[in-house]
C-alpha cells in the first residue's frame, strides 16, 4: 500500500504576486477630476467603495477637521482640564509607552506647561514601564500614582485607559478624577464606569465622523478644546497661539501607530501637515535625527517616521524605560537631544539583534501549525522578550499570510503577554472579543484594533486560549484561502521608470496603513548582481526592462549565508517600489525590490 505523503506546508508560502483590484467607478471619477490616469489606477486599488468626496483625500487639508465638540464627553473633560488649571491642581499625565503614547505626553505636557502656564512642579509623567508595569493603566502604575506626595487630583490618560475600570475605580476611590483619552475599542460593557470622562471616537454614542484617528490627535483636539474652554471663561487671552505646532508630534504618532491614512482625511491632513512642520526642522529632535541620518535624508516623509523615527522610540520603550524617548522628544538643545537620540539607537540596534533571534524561534515553532492547516498563528516563546512581540508577529504575518499572535512570560507569574498582528481580511480586535466569549478564563485581559492587538493569558491555559482563537477565527474568515499576497498595482511602461513619475505618485502622498505606498510588478533582466550588507542579506542589482538598466536594492533578501536562487543573465518577475537615492546631493532613480522570483 502506497504511503499517504505528507502534506508540504510549503507549498502554500510561496508569496504570489497579484493585482490589487481596483474600484473602477472610483478610478473614472479620479480621472474626471482631473487626476493622470496612473493617479486614478493608484487611489482606485486603495480606496474601494468610497463614495465620498475625493478632494480632502487628495489635496489634505486642516480645514476638513472636525471640531472638537463632537467627541463625546470632550467639553466636559475640557472643562475639567481647565478647572484643573485655574485652581492650581497637580496634574498626572498617564500615557502608553509606544510612539503614539509618548507623542500624546508630548502633547498633552507641553500644552499645559507653555500654552496653560501650568508649572513642571504640578506636571507628573506617568509613562509605565513594559516589561515591569504592563500595558494601560495597569495596577503598578495606580500604585505610583497613589504614592506621590502632593498627590495629583487629576490624571489625564491618553492611547489608554478605555479597558481599565479596575483601576481607575481604584484612583477615583482615592479622590483622583480621571480622564480617559483613547481610541482603542472601548470592552462590551462600554466606557470605564469610573472614568471623569471618557473622550474615544470609537464610542458608540459618539459624533465624531472618524473613528480611525490616533491617541495623539484625541489628545490634541481634546487639549485644544480646553485652550478654548480657558479663553471663554477669561483664563487665557483669545491671542494664546494655538496647538497647531505640536502637530509635528500628532503627525509622527499617527504614522507609527499604523492608524488608517486610506479614507481618514484627518489623518491625511495631520500628517501633511505635521509634515510641513517637521521639515522645518525648528526643534531639536528633528535637527538631531536628521543629522544622523545624514542630509540626503531631508525632507522627511511619511516613511521616515514609519522605519527611522518611530522604530527608534519604540524599541526603548520595548527594551527599557520610556523616559528617554519622552526627554528626546521635549529636549530643547540639540546636545541635548543628541545625547539620548544616542541611547535610543544603541536600543534600536538591541532590539534588531533580538528580533532576529526570535523571529527565527518563531518560525520554526510556526511550521508544525501550518502543517495543521491552522488559520491562525499562536507562537509561545519560553525565552522571549515581551518588547519585540509585535515586529517578530509582523515578520510571521508577512512570511505565512496568517494572523499571529507571539507570546512571552509576564512579569506577573503565571501569565504571558502576547501582541498580535493581522491580515486584511481579519478584525483582530473583533476576534479576541470571540474567544473571550468562548474562554473567559483564558483571556482575561486584551485589546487592539483591527490591525493589531494585545493578550494577557494565563500560562495554564493556553492550549484553551489557542483553541478558542482558533475558532474564532475560523468563524471570522470562512474557507478563504490564506497565502503570502503582495498586491501591486500593474505593470509601468519603461518609459515610465522616472524621477517624474515618483513625483507623479508623491503627489497622493502621504502613504501608510490603508494606503500603501504605490508597488508595481514587472518583467527583468539581471545585469548585476551582487550581496550587500553586513551579513550579505541584502542584493544590489542592476534590471533592466528594455534598453535601460536601473539600479535596485532588494533589502533581505537572503538569510546570512544563502546564495541568491538567479544570477547575472537570469529573468525575474518582481514586485518593486520607485524610490529616490539621494547621494551627495544629487537623484536617481531607484527601485525597491518587495518580492522576486527567476522566471523558468
Amino acid at each position: 500500500m502506497d504511503a499517504i505523503p505528507t502534506p508540504d506546508p510549503d507549498a502554500s508560502l510561496t508569496p504570489r504576486i497579484l493585482p490589487r483590484p481596483r474600484d473602477e467607478a472610483l478610478e473614472a471619477r479620479a480621472l474626471a477630476e482631473g487626476l493622470t490616469p496612473l493617479q486614478a489606477r493608484v487611489l482606485a486599488g486603495r480606496l474601494p467603495g468610497h463614495r465620498g468626496e475625493l478632494a480632502p483625500l487628495v489635496s489634505p487639508s486642516l480645514r476638513h477637521l472636525a471640531h472638537p465638540e463632537r467627541l463625546k464627553d470632550a467639553r466636559p473633560a475640557a472643562e475639567r482640564i481647565a478647572q484643573a488649571v485655574v485652581e492650581g491642581e497637580h496634574i498626572g499625565i498617564l500615557t502608553d509607552y509606544d510612539v503614539d503614547g509618548i507623542t500624546s505626553h508630548v502633547v498633552i505636557r507641553r500644552t499645559l506647561n507653555e500654552l496653560f502656564g501650568v508649572p513642571e512642579a504640578r506636571l507628573h509623567s506617568l509613562i509605565g514601564h513594559r516589561i515591569h508595569d504592563g500595558y494601560g493603566i495597569s495596577l503598578p502604575l495606580v500604585e505610583r500614582t497613589l504614592k506621590l506626595s502632593p498627590r495629583p487630583s487629576l490624571v489625564i490618560t491618553a492611547d489608554c485607559g478605555s479597558s481599565d475600570e479596575p483601576r481607575i475605580a481604584r484612583l477615583k476611590a482615592a479622590g483622583i478624577d480621571v480622564i480617559v483619552s483613547d481610541h482603542h475599542a472601548l470592552p462590551v460593557e462600554g466606557p470605564p464606569a469610573s472614568a471623569f470622562a471618557t473622550v474615544n471616537p470609537t464610542r458608540d454614542d459618539c459624533d465624531y465622523p472618524d473613528p480611525t484617528i490616533a491617541g495623539c490627535m484625541v489628545a490634541w483636539l481634546t487639549m485644544s478644546l480646553a485652550r478654548a474652554v480657558l479663553i471663554e471663561w477669561g483664563v487665557l487671552a483669545a491671542a494664546t497661539p494655538k496647538l497647531s505646532p505640536w502637530l509635528s508630534y500628532v503627525a509622527l504618532g499617527t504614522v507609527a501607530d499604523c492608524v488608517s491614512l486610506g479614507g481618514s482625511a484627518a489623518n491625511r491632513a495631520v500628517v501633511t501637515q505635521g509634515l510641513a512642520l517637521i521639515n522645518r526642522m525648528e526643534a531639536a529632535c528633528w535637527r538631531t535625527m536628521a543629522e544622523r541620518l545624514g542630509a540626503d535624508s531631508v525632507p522627511f516623509d511619511a516613511e521616515t517616521l514609519a522605519f527611522q523615527m518611530g522604530p527608534r522610540i519604540n524599541a526603548r520603550s520595548r527594551l527599557d524605560d520610556p523616559y528617554a524617548a519622552l526627554h528626546f522628544m521635549l529636549a530643547e538643545q540639540d546636545h541635548v537631544a543628541q545625547r539620548y537620540l544616542e541611547v535610543l539607537d544603541q536600543d534600536n540596534q538591541s532590539r534588531k539583534a533580538i528580533e532576529a533571534d526570535m523571529a527565527e524561534q518563531a518560525r520554526a515553532l510556526a511550521r508544525p501549525q501550518l502543517a495543521e492547516g491552522a488559520p491562525a498563528l499562536v507562537v509561545h516563546l519560553e525565552d522571549g522578550h515581551p518588547g519585540v512581540q509585535g515586529i517578530v508577529a509582523s515578520r510571521l504575518v508577512q512570511a505565512f499570510g496568517r494572523p499571529t499572535l507571539v507570546l512571552t512570560p509576564a512579569a506577573q507569574a503565571g501569565m504571558l503577554t502576547g501582541s498580535g498582528r493581522s491580515i486584511e481580511a481579519l478584525h483582530l480586535r473583533d476576534a479576541l472579543q470571540r474567544t473571550h466569549e468562548l474562554a473567559p478564563e483564558a483571556l482575561p485581559r486584551f485589546g487592539g484594533h483591527r490591525g493589531a492587538a494585545g493578550v494577557g493569558v494565563p500560562a495554564e491555559s493556553l492550549a484553551a486560549f489557542r483553541a478558542a482563537f482558533l475558532q474564532a477565527v475560523g468563524e471570522q474568515l470562512g474557507d478563504t484561502e490564506l497565502f503570502p499576497k503582495v498586491y501591486t498595482d500593474g505593470e509601468l511602461e519603461p518609459g515610465q521608470m522616472s524621477l517624474a513619475t515618483l513625483d507623479e505618485l508623491e503627489a497622493l502622498g502621504p502613504y501608510g496603513r490603508e494606503f500603501d505606498p504605490p508597488l508595481f510588478e514587472g518583467e527583468f533582466l539581471v545585469e548585476a548582481l551582487r550581496p550587500v550588507g553586513a551579513e550579505g542579506n541584502h542584493l544590489m542589482m542592476e534590471l533592466a526592462a528594455g534598453p535601460v538598466a536601473t539600479k535596485a536594492i532588494w533589502f533581505r533578501a537572503l538569510t546570512p549565508g544563502e546564495v541568491p536562487a538567479f544570477g547575472v543573465g537570469d529573468r525575474l518577475r518582481c514586485a518593486y517600489k520607485l524610490n529616490r537615492n539621494r547621494w551627495r546631493g544629487r537623484e536617481s532613480l531607484q527601485l525597491m525590490v518587495e518580492h522576486a522570483h527567476p522566471l523558468a
